[in-house]
This record gives C-alpha cells, structure tokens and sequence, in this order.
C-alpha cells in the first residue's frame, strides 16, 4: 500500500512541479494519509511549531487548538481574527486524515453562519438611483445561476468556525513527505519571492481562502474588479487575494484607480518601514484631501496599502500601480486609463495584474445609455488582451461610503448610505457565469455584508488610534 500510495504522491509533486508557478486549487475530496494516526500527528504537531502557529495540546486525543491570531497579520480594518482546531482522526488501521477548523471571531459581529444556500443579490442600476436612493448589489441573471462546487461543500458548523480544506490540504502537501521518508522533500507550492528579497516565508497567514479565484489565476492574466466605492470588504477582498495568489507562486500586480500623480508616493510608502514619516508622505497628496472623497481614499484603501506594505517586506513579491487620468473626461479617460494599465501588463507578463474599479469602468460590453459608442477601459483591455477576466461585486446589505449628486443643493453629498443586496454566506468567493451579461460582465465577486470605510484623513493617516 505505501509504495501505490509513494508513487501517487510522487506524481502530484510532478504535476506541481511542471505547472511551475501555476498552484493547485484546493481539491474538493478529503487528504487521506498513508499511515496510522499515532504514526501522523507527531509531523502534525512539528509542522505547526515550524509554521510559528503555538498552540495547545488535549493530552492523548489526536486534538490541538492554536492560538489566536489576528488575521492576515497588521490588518487594521476590522479586527478579525482566528485560531484553528485541528482534529486527527483514524480513517482505517493504517491510514488516517485531518480535519482543520478555523475559528473566527470579529469586534463588529459582523460573521453569519457559514454554509447557506447561495441566494444572488438583485441587479443595481448603474445610470441612476433606484427609487429609494439605495444602492442594490449585483444580479446573477437566473439563467446563470449555478451552485458553486468544491470547497464550498464542505462546510462544518462548529461554533462560529468553518472547516478549512485549504489549510487540510496545506498541512498534507508539508507532512506527506515526511511519512514517505523522502529526507529532502521539495515544497509542493513555492511563494512569490522579490527579486531583492533574500529570504521569504514558508507559511504566511492570508485569511480563508477564496472560493473559485485561484482557478482564475495565470501569469500574464489580467482581473478586472468593478466595485461600489467606500466599503472596508473590497480592500481585505483584494488584500486576501493578493497574500493567497503570491504565496501560491505567482507574482501579482494590483492596480488602484488613483491619480497617476501619486505613482510615486504609493511606490515609496511600499517600499518603507510604515513609519510616521512614510505615512505622511503617501498622504501629504490632494488627493487624500479632497473635499469629496468618493471612497477611493478610504480607511480600508490606506490600510490595504499598509497590508501589501508587510507582504513585501516579508520578500513577497507584490507591487502596485496607479491608472487614473482625473483631469480627463469621457471616452478620453477611458482610453487613458485603459493605455496605463495596458503598459504595466505588457511590461511584466510573467505576473498577475489584480485591477480594481469602479464597476463602470471594468464593463467590457460597449455603449452607455448615453453614448452608444462609448468603450469602458474593460473593453479597450479586452480588445488587446488575451487573458482578462472581468467580475461586478455582489454583496450582502450593509453600508459604504458615497458620494451622491444632491438634487436639491446640486452638489455633491458624501457620507455613510445604506445598500441593499442578499445574503450569500460569509466566505469571499469568486463565480464566473457560463457567458457575460449584458454589460460584459462575466461574473462576480462576493465580499459578504459590507459596511462603510470613512476617509483616511478623518482616521490619522489612515491607521485606527
């Protein structure tokens, strides 16, 4: 049995490694191990000691919890954090498995019961408030509705915590070498290292993974997010995916829709220590001052910056860029912002680009009710770009920043509004219809219950206090 099961290792070690930077998705079975339980969990147990996860051991029953840990490590926006339940069991005499709980808890209650029936939001009106002057979250059309597979299935209830096959599995890859005695065993997944990075983590902590979005992800390949403004989700959204794509091997890029004008700025703060001095150079910029902060200049922006700032200082190799023309108008702007992002992917194909921005720029479909031959960037990108994936942001009902036109005033009005959508559960997740819609969206990403992120300069630098 063990040679069977050495040689079908071997053959996924082969597979990882012909794919080269390119990393599996999370299988949607369980990992079983070769080898009886009591022959297991000692590599277990030394696999969390190397990972610097410390934790406490039940005596004699296959059960140990780590400690808590604030999620995705500097994170300021929301106070997440986790701990893991990890719980040998015994599948036969000689072979046995794992199951990884992850345990999470949060200083705004804003966690829901994992696991519920997928219910898609309803469509929001892009050209015009609804009615009620509440922004509406994204519609799967019915006829591309399907239920996501795979991790997805697999939650467990236990406690306010959800099985994690991604950590099963992360913790298989690390231990499954060792009990095939294979002394000098090489990684299955190598992280993203900086090219001026001397050394770079083997286990880095980027919060639970998001459903579909690795089965997205190539070098070269370009994904545009098209977002509602001022949410705390859509940054950690983006801050997550940038941890998970580059400690799974690919290099990533994101690009902000902020004023070209502040490139500089933003490349000097990620490469610094976040000092005093660092913040208040990235945020001497008008930009963050503006009279009518329109969400882009959030809390949650500055402390995304703040996240990407420690995985490259950690030798991850994560960069970002800046794409806005704001003294452009029209079809003008969309072409600029559309020739700046197409330099920084054609300058860099071996990485991934992560593009963020308002949900009508990232349309790929032409014409506006206004202007039938208007070409949104999505489009222009599309046009040149083999590999471009657009997705619309769904999401549950909460709050976000906004800045609205005030009929009465006619200027106008930013602050915290209310949005509407539906409730899809607590997990990230990415889902691509079988075809695009009508504004050449060809799915979603979904950031669960959103709540508003207040501008950067009202919060000190962008850092809570």
């Amino acid at each position: 049995m063990r040679s069977t099961w050495l040689v079908g290792w071997m053959a996924l070690f082969f597979v990882v490694g012909c794919a080269g930077h390119r990393s599996l998705e999370t299988p949607d079975h369980e990992a079983i191990y070769d080898a009886p339980l009591e022959e297991m969990w000692p590599s277990v147990r030394e696999y969390f000691k190397a990972a610097n996860l410390s934790y406490r051991e039940d005596k004699d029953s296959r059960v140990l919890e780590t400690e808590w840990k604030e999620e995705f490590g500097g994170s300021k926006i929301s106070g997440y954090w986790h701990r893991y339940m990890v719980i040998g069991k015994r599948e036969t005499p000689t072979t046995s498995k794992l199951w990884v709980i992850r345990i999470t808890k949060t200083v705004n209650k804003a966690l829901i019961q994992p696991g519920r029936q997928i219910d898609w939001g309803v469509r929001r009106d892009l050209f015009g408030p609804p009615p009620d002057g509440i922004p509406l979250s994204a519609e799967d059309d019915e006829d591309r509705l399907s239920f996501p597979r795979g991790e997805n299935a697999f939650y467990v209830d236990s406690a306010q915590g959800t099985r994690d096959m991604n950590m099963e599995w992360k913790v298989f890859r690390g231990v499954a070498p060792r009990l095939a005695k294979k002394q000098e065993a090489a990684p299955a997944q190598q992280v993203a290292r900086a090219p001026e990075a001397k050394d770079a983590p083997a286990f880095t902590e980027c919060g639970q993974a998001i459903i579909g979005l690795k089965k997205q992800v190539q070098p070269g390949g370009v994904m545009l997010l098209g977002e509602l403004h001022g949410t705390q989700e859509v940054p950690r959204f983006i801050a997550q995916s940038v941890c998970q794509i580059v400690t799974s091997g690919i290099p990533v890029s994101v690009g902000l829709e902020l004023p070209v004008e502040n490139e500089e700025r933003v490349e000097h703060f990620l490469q610094s220590h976040g000092e005093d001095a660092d913040w208040l150079k990235l945020m001497e910029a008008p930009f963050w001052r503006s009279p009518y902060p329109d969400g882009r200049s959030s809390e949650a922006v500055a402390n995304m910056l703040e996240q990407l700032r420690q995985l490259r200082a950690q030798g991850l190799d994560v960069s970002v860029f800046v794409y806005d023309h704001p003294k452009l108008t029209g079809q003008k702007r969309e072409d600029a912002l559309a020739a700046t992002v197409l330099s920084h992917v054609k300058a860099e194909p071996a990485r991934y680009h992560l593009v963020v921005s308002g949900n009508i720029h990232s349309r790929t479909a032409r014409g506006l009710p206004w202007d039938k031959d208007y070409q949104p960037m999505g489009r222009v990108l599309k046009t040149q770009l083999k590999d471009v994936v657009t997705l619309d942001m769904a999401y549950d009902s909460g709050s976000a920043w906004i800045c609205a036109a005030d009929p009465v005033g006619n200027k106008l009005d930013c602050g915290v509004k209310a949005t509407k959508g539906h409730d899809n559960g607590d997990r990230f997740f990415v889902h691509l219809w079988d075809s695009a819609n009508a504004e050449g969206y060809q799915g979603v990403f979904y950031v669960g219950r959103v709540s508003a992120s207040e501008p950067a300069i009202q919060k000190g630098l962008g850092r809570v206090r």
